[in-house]
């Protein structure tokens, strides 16, 4: 268990030292999301009422579309540099690399979500009072996020159209993550208490069991087609 957990690490660190050389997809990812949170608060009066009713659609919408972008930049890098190949030679299981690369995903949206929270309350002008537990809603649908994300990113590297089939796949299968991700949000900002949206918080946690492990069992047919 120790030595897997190495192998894990050191495939988080490859990533982690290849992304800080390039910094391809934190600026990726982080200048989409940036963009769609100011087009959207511009469109709204942050005074109005409705703007509590719209900011976690608009969170959501951002965070989405930007992990998209970095989960397809991610592999593409691996296919391009033959690294996957290179991965695939190495005597490790396949359900390693899958923990490398989704933690090294993982690592990737929280530090974008991170910078773009505070950006999104100020813009939009909430109360910071709800940040912590925005954010807690934020982690734990990441998590499920990226543990499907990672697993069709990795589908979609070896096809022709990679740009268009990753969104096809990955999208209809978070859904139901999203829904409950912005439905918690929205409970917050409302100031809701967390008995009323422990049905939601109790869907995340359960995506986020059931794809990780599933995601990871599937992997090694994935990579090997």
């Amino acid at each position: 268990m120790k030595g897997q957990n190495n192998k894990i690490l050191t495939l988080v660190g490859k990533d982690v030292l290849t992304e800080a050389r390039t910094r391809d997809v934190l600026t990726t990812v982080f200048i989409f999301a940036l963009l769609t949170v100011l087009v959207f608060s511009f469109a709204l009066e942050p005074k109005a009422e409705t703007t509590v009713m719209v900011a976690p659609g608009m969170l959501w919408v951002a965070f989405t579309f930007a992990g998209v972008l970095g989960f397809a930049r991610s592999f593409i890098q691996e296919k391009e540099h033959a690294c996957l190949d290179g991965l695939m030679l190495c005597p490790v299981e396949r359900e390693t690399i899958y923990w490398g690369k989704l933690i090294g995903n993982l690592i990737f949206m929280l530090v974008v979500e991170a910078i773009i929270l505070p950006v999104f309350f100020i813009l939009l002008n909430l109360p910071f009072s709800f940040l912590p537990g925005v954010a807690l809603i934020v982690l734990l649908t990441t998590l499920g996020f990226v543990s499907v994300g990672t697993l069709f990113s990795a589908m979609a590297v070896n096809t022709r159209a990679r740009d268009i089939m990753l969104p096809i796949l990955f999208l209809p299968v978070v859904v139901p993550i999203l829904i409950a991700a912005v439905q918690s949000t929205g409970g917050i900002l409302k100031g809701s208490d967390w008995n009323e949206m422990l049905s939601w918080v109790e869907m995340i946690l359960a995506f986020d069991v059931i794809f990780m492990v599933v995601s990871s069992f599937l992997f090694r047919f994935v990579v090997e087609e």
